[in-house]
């Protein structure tokens, strides 16, 4: 029996390529807005990063989604993304 392919993606903070489910997609839609993409299937221009509080702060303090996602983030967003990884 073929065994199934694992999608990897790149975390944009560690460069490491993990499988999705290790990951965390954030999305900005086309609206401007800025979600915690929990199923994988928003659309809009999406960054993954590893499901690691430690990663987090690298991300907010080099506002590297903030550089990927071309669109400043406010304070409550990190707050989501914060929650989503303590899951």
């Amino acid at each position: 029996m073929k065994q199934r392919r694992i999608p990897l993606r790149t975390c944009i903070i560690t460069k490491e390529q993990l499988p999705k489910q290790e990951l965390l997609r954030i999305v900005r839609t086309k609206e401007g807005e800025v979600l915690v993409d929990e199923t994988g299937k928003v659309n809009g221009r999406g960054a993954y990063i590893k499901k690691d509080l430690e990663v987090l702060e690298k991300a907010i303090k080099g506002k590297v989604l903030e550089k990927k996602l071309e669109i400043k983030i406010d304070d409550s967003v990190y707050e989501e993304i914060r929650k989503a990884i303590e899951k």
